[in-house]
């Protein structure tokens, strides 16, 4: 019993020999440090994007695994994908309709096909709108087409000179076409049942020549323009014989003034003279020595100097026999000389055009005088 009780009560053996893993602790290069822990977050960021991208890549080239559901069945289940619209799928497979192109899960439309149809729409309505205009120039030329017309019409364009007859795509491009017209022109049924097209009526006007506009707008606005060409008209006509009237009676009195200098200084000189000289000048050599030659024609602007001659006192005027012919004559009656008027007309005359002076026009008059003297 003692020795039991002995063991009992004997103390365990804690010495740093015995436990030295509780007395020390776990090592030091048990968890990683803060260089490598950094390292292993970048190793992971780029992992990530890299699946990320993977997958993407392969979900643009091969977008769904599934397969289509048959168009002929209104079940979906989440083992197929919905057959999209202008699409057909059968067997889990996608075919899209004429004129339709498949992209990713769905069928869009062959910009191709469309804007072939579209040139020949347009092809159509610019044949059709340029027959109509012809019509409302001219009177010739046909307004309804038939649709079936158009038709065939359709084979003879450049643009289907590459396709065949039965071709899908060419039909379906003369389809779209077709559909195209009937959305842009008028239509109608005729008697026979049959489909007529003709290109709006605000629509043919763009496509009528210009002669063509012009003729109709005159011939719509005859009664307006016929009125004011007339009122055009007799404004110039009044202004040219309101013109004519100041001319003839401002060129006249210039005339006028030159003729009775003339006679005057004529007269002075015959007096000076002791009648060596003829007082009086001929009335045609007056008038063709004032008047310029254009003037010469126009015999109304000298029968208005004659006319304000007429009627100055100062002046006489009577027939004479001159070389054996009988000329009218005119001279100066007023006896002695009038100085103060005389200075008037002088004053005057320099405000005037005239083409010699009254000087050297007497001396004409005078060699002219004792010439036929």
């Amino acid at each position: 019993m003692s020795s039991s009780s002995t063991n009992k009560r004997r103390k365990p053996n804690l010495s740093p020999s015995s436990s030295p893993t509780l007395l020390t602790g776990p090592p030091n290069n048990l968890f990683p440090s803060k260089e490598e822990f950094v390292r292993l977050i970048a190793v992971l960021a780029i992992a990530s994007s890299v699946a990320f991208t993977c997958n993407l890549i392969a979900t643009y080239i091969n977008p769904s695994t599934k397969p289509f559901c048959d168009s002929n069945t209104d079940s979906f289940s989440e083992f197929c994908v919905p057959c999209p619209e202008n699409g057909e799928c059968t067997q889990g497979k996608l075919e899209c309709a004429e004129g339709y192109r498949k992209h990713r899960n769905i069928c869009i439309e062959d910009g191709d096909i469309n804007e072939r149809a579209k040139k020949l729409s347009e092809w159509v309505e610019n044949h059709l709108c340029e027959a109509y205009a012809q019509y409302l120039c001219d009177g010739i030329g046909t307004i309804w087409f038939q649709d079936n017309d158009i038709w065939y019409d359709l084979d003879g364009h450049q643009l289907m000179e590459n396709f065949q007859p039965d071709n899908a795509t060419y039909i379906y491009a003369k389809r779209k076409a077709m559909e195209m017209i009937v959305r842009l022109l008028e239509i109608r049924t005729n008697s026979h049942g049959n489909k007529e097209l003709k290109c709006p009526d605000l629509v043919a006007e763009h496509y009528k020549p210009f002669t063509c506009r012009l003729r109709q707008w005159i011939s719509n606005h005859a009664f307006v323009i016929a009125s004011l060409c007339s009122l055009v008209v007799g404004a110039v006509l009044l202004l040219r014989k309101l013109q004519r009237r100041w001319y003839l009676s401002a060129r006249g009195e210039e005339l006028y003034h030159q003729v009775c200098e003339v006679l005057e200084e004529n007269a002075l000189m015959s007096k000076q003279s002791n009648g060596e000289c003829d007082s009086w000048v001929v009335a045609s050599q007056l008038r063709d020595h004032l008047l310029l030659p254009k003037e010469r024609k126009d015999p109304v602007l000298w029968k208005r100097v004659e006319q304000l001659v007429q009627e100055d006192s100062r002046v006489d005027r009577y027939p004479k026999l001159v070389k054996g012919e009988s000329k009218v004559v005119w001279e100066w009656q007023v006896e002695g000389s009038w100085s103060s008027g005389r200075i008037r007309k002088k004053e005057a005359s320099k405000l005037k055009s005239s083409e010699s002076p009254p000087k050297a026009k007497f001396d004409a008059l005078k060699s002219g005088a004792l010439l036929a003297e």
